[in-house]
């Protein structure tokens, strides 16, 4: 599997004959600054963590596009139908629901968030609970966007039902888990082979940085893999 990450949380994952796109906020990502054009071709699935601007990003032009299939919780997919994506299109789930993707599964799994976007007239507009995304693929190892989160202690169910070996981790403190919490939750809870910190860097109120994560990895710190927006590794 090939793993592009473009900054921010937005990931890509490349095996077979799928590409996903997750949470692929592009436009607007200063870390990327390349827009979503480049990224998305080739998209066949994008999958949704929450109703947060920094992470349906793009979602919406990828998917009219490409004619890629969108994964998400109902009120996300339903939110951009409205936004002019095809109900042709869209697979939904929710929290302990399993959904097939074609070639890969989908497992929506808990997190510690919230999720909205502001409409025109500057309301708040609610996109459904927050979810990390859990990825079976066969001949692949399982992979785990936490999406953004804190810590909480059923993450050791997840690791019992899935046992994912890959992860990206949310690290920038302020509006999920800081580097000294995430390292925490991947010791704790996880066996990870392959650990992609991610959501700091990419605004001045984030940490810049992962290596208080890296440094709070301890003994595990070689897992760790440090990766610049644009870069591509195999898992």
């Amino acid at each position: 599997m090939k793993i592009t990450w473009y900054g921010h949380s937005a990931y890509g994952l490349e095996f077979a004959s799928t590409k996903i796109l997750i949470d692929p906020f592009l436009e607007g990502n200063p870390t990327w600054g390349k827009g979503w054009e480049e990224a998305a071709e080739g998209a066949t699935h994008v999958l949704l963590t929450h109703g947060h601007d920094d992470h349906i990003g793009s979602a919406a032009n990828i998917c009219k596009a490409s004619r890629a299939q969108l994964v998400a919780n109902f009120e996300l997919c339903m939110y951009l139908v409205g936004e002019g994506v095809s109900d042709g299109q869209i697979n939904p789930g929710n929290h302990g629901g399993t959904v097939d993707c074609g070639g890969f599964s989908t497992t929506f799994v808990n997190a510690i968030h919230s999720s909205s976007t502001q409409t025109g007239e500057g309301k708040n507009l609610y996109l459904g609970n927050p979810a990390g995304l859990v990825i079976h693929a066969p001949g692949e190892k399982t992979v785990y966007h936490m999406g953004d989160t804190d810590i909480f202690g059923d993450m050791a169910l997840i690791e019992e039902l899935h046992k994912p070996a890959v992860a990206m981790v949310p690290i920038g403190d302020r509006f999920t888990m800081g580097g000294a919490v995430a390292a925490l939750a991947c010791r704790r809870y996880f066996n990870f082979d392959t650990v992609f910190p991610c959501h700091y860097g990419t605004f001045g109120v984030l940490d810049q940085t992962a290596d208080a994560f890296v440094e709070a990895m301890e003994d595990q710190a070689d897992r760790v893999k440090i990766m610049e927006p644009g870069e591509t590794t195999e898992v």
